[in-house]
């Protein structure tokens, strides 16, 4: 009687460990690349193959310069950078153009919808791919509302003053509650929307009218202010202080904060789906929009920093005033103009991605599948775009979400994380495993069977590399050393060349290295930390990081990435050290957005995880998959026709 019940117990412990480690194991379950083949868990979806290189690049500039570089400028030129802002805005650009890199590769081999959450979802497992998915659904709802709330302000001053628009469109106060709400801003999202649901090309076309308008303010600014600075001699750099009055620390604090005006370039690898030519025009349209987008912001910053010195600067409209200051003042109503043309265009590049992100999620299950039907007259997700322009449309009309708009900076770095990660994993690791539908259980015994059967040890062993030969020993007995030197050879050799010891040895040398970074990004920040065991940690993430970075670069890439996803494709460049110095980045500028923007973020994770953990995990489209080698993928097809 006492055996019976301790046994009970025992086999329940089991059975809950058991059902612990089958729920870890869903987190790093993996689809496949192509989720448009045959025998995939996914089909066909009917998006409009219709976005050529100019599209892709009206979306990237759009997306990208908002009305934020009309007043970014005065306010880290005072703070931060002075003159120098020009290498500020620079080296934020090269910064971004790392994340650049991993997503033109990434979007040419995975060109499906979903950006960074497909990427994650292939790479690393659907746990980080349902978070991505997840901060990024975020990024985009309040990103899109503060950016329409940012209009209508400047609608006003162009008809002359804050309170000049019609009553039914100014902000009003909502007695006895305090809220102010934003008319305006809730029409021109339900406009937005409207031209989304008509289709991709047309909404682009519009996109594309409206960022030229945008520019061609932009090129005023640098025309117009380089034609003043000329005449009056620049007399914002003749400063006794120098070009670096803060210093290159100053500077570099400057890159930092205006890296963010880069944001946005990832809105056109949302579309890749609906590209002609995605190998091509995805890689081209990303790097040519962020070219536009650097020179643009170095030259204007260039000309309103040497009209007026950067302590002069009025921060709220820096380059309004500067021009001002030499007798232009009909020039405010030009900037105002192009502010209101940037934050139009910017709200369709904060919506655009969204409903498409919604699709991918809603593909592989983890939403409901409302969210993947696609309208077949305008071939666009038509629903999601509706769902998205209503939840932005009610944030837009109700809440200042001013104090919201850093988490949209934490979907974003994420996102740009693990883009760079994916690709280490993709160049190093890539899934050997495909999932395949419980459809094919028949046709994968049997041809499993096969290679049972017909395996035979040794012909799928890797070949080792054999540097010791009988010449070796023969020098050997006259040179003792040569005999060690050649057997620890032999040995790293057969460590290095066999295929599952450099999987094994790459995989924790990326885990040491996103762990490194972590300490060492933490450590370096938390200036109240205790200057040892700050220095101790900084220490250990250093060690951790220039392992990894060390490993990765002496092991050989995995042969099968020249075959993973679709070939032909953009290469990134500089791998290991390019995605490694991405992440060392992105997570840097993670660790110090503040406390306050962590625990807002914490709050909407924390939310996220239960409904992944209630919905999501049981309705993922892989949650019956069967895991079968790669190599074995086209025979289980042929097995089952």
């Amino acid at each position: 009687k006492s055996i019976l019940p301790d046994r009970k117990m025992r086999d329940e412990c089991f059975s809950g460990t058991n059902s612990a480690i089958a729920a870890l194991g869903t987190l790093f379950r993996r689809k496949q690349v192509d989720s448009g083949g045959s025998g995939t868990l996914t089909s066909s979806h009917g998006l409009a193959k219709a976005l050529t290189v100019p599209h892709l690049i009206a979306i990237g500039v759009g997306a990208t310069i908002g009305a934020g570089v009309y007043i970014l400028i005065g306010t880290v030129a005072r703070e931060h950078s002075g003159p120098a802002l020009t290498f500020s805005f620079l080296i934020a650009g090269i910064a971004a153009a790392l994340s650049a890199f991993c997503y033109a590769e990434l979007c040419s081999r995975c060109p499906s919808a979903g950006s960074a959450y497909h990427y994650s979802y292939i790479c690393v497992g659907e746990g980080v791919a349902w978070l991505i998915g997840w901060a990024l659904i975020l990024e985009y709802t309040v990103g899109g509302s503060a950016v329409a709330r940012g209009i209508s302000p400047n609608l006003a001053l162009l008809f002359g003053s804050p309170d000049s628009l019609p009553w039914f469109l100014s902000r009003q106060t909502l007695p006895g509650v305090g809220i102010v709400v934003d008319p305006c801003a809730a029409v021109l999202v339900f406009l937005v929307t409207g031209l989304l649901c008509v289709g991709i090309k047309e909404s682009t076309f519009v996109q594309g009218i409206v960022t030229t308008a945008n520019i061609c303010v932009m090129i005023f600014v640098i025309v117009v202010g380089g034609y003043l600075g000329f005449k009056s001699g620049w007399p914002g750099y003749k400063l006794s202080s120098g070009y670096f009055p803060f210093g290159v620390d100053g500077m570099l604090t400057g890159a930092s904060t205006v890296f963010f005006a880069y944001i946005g370039f990832d809105s056109v690898a949302s579309t890749a789906e609906e590209v002609k030519n995605p190998q091509r025009d995805l890689p081209m349209g990303i790097g040519v929009a962020l070219s536009i987008c650097c020179t643009l912001y170095m030259l204007v910053s260039a000309v309103i920093l040497g009209l007026v010195p950067y302590y002069n600067m009025d921060p709220g409209t820096p380059v309004s005033s500067a021009f001002e200051s030499h007798g232009i003042k009909w020039a405010a109503y030009v900037v105002t103009i192009g502010a209101c043309f940037a934050l139009c265009s910017t709200l369709m590049g904060s919506i655009l991605p969204q409903p498409r992100i919604l699709m991918a999620m809603a593909r592989d299950g983890l939403l409901p599948s409302f969210f993947s039907d696609v309208n077949k007259k305008s071939q666009v997700p038509v629903k999601g775009t509706i769902v998205t322009g209503l939840l932005a449309s009610v944030l837009a009309f109700f809440m200042n979400v001013e104090q919201l708009s850093g988490m949209v900076s934490v979907g974003t770095l994420l996102a740009f994380t693990t883009a760079a990660i994916s690709v280490l994993i993709l160049r190093y690791v890539p899934p050997d495993e495909v999932p395949l539908s419980p459809s094919f259980q028949e046709a994968i015994d049997s041809v499993s069977l096969q290679h049972n059967i017909s395996y035979s040890p040794g012909e799928g062993d890797v070949k080792k590399a054999k540097v010791y030969s009988t010449r070796d020993k023969e020098n050997s007995d006259e040179f003792p050393f040569l005999e060690k030197a050649a057997a620890k050879l032999n040995f790293f050799c057969e460590v290095f060349m066999n295929e599952e010891n450099r999987r094994k040895i790459a995989g924790w040398a990326i885990a040491a290295t996103c762990i490194g970074v972590v300490v060492l990004t933490s450590a370096a920040s938390s200036v109240s930390l205790d200057s040892t065991l700050r220095y101790t940690l900084c220490g250990i993430g250093g060690l951790l990081l220039a392992f990894g970075l060390v490993s990765l670069t002496c092991i050989d890439q995995d042969d099968a990435r020249h075959t993973f996803g679709h070939s032909g494709g953009f290469v990134c460049p500089f791998v290991p050290l390019l995605p490694i110095a991405c992440i060392l980045i992105n997570v840097y500028l993670l660790i110090n957005l503040g406390g306050e923007t962590w625990t807002r973020v914490s709050v909407w994770l924390g939310l996220g995880v239960v409904v992944y953990a209630l919905y999501g995990r049981r309705k993922s489209s892989l949650h019956n998959a069967v895991y079968v080698p790669a190599s074995h993928v086209d025979e289980i097809y042929s097995s089952s026709n």
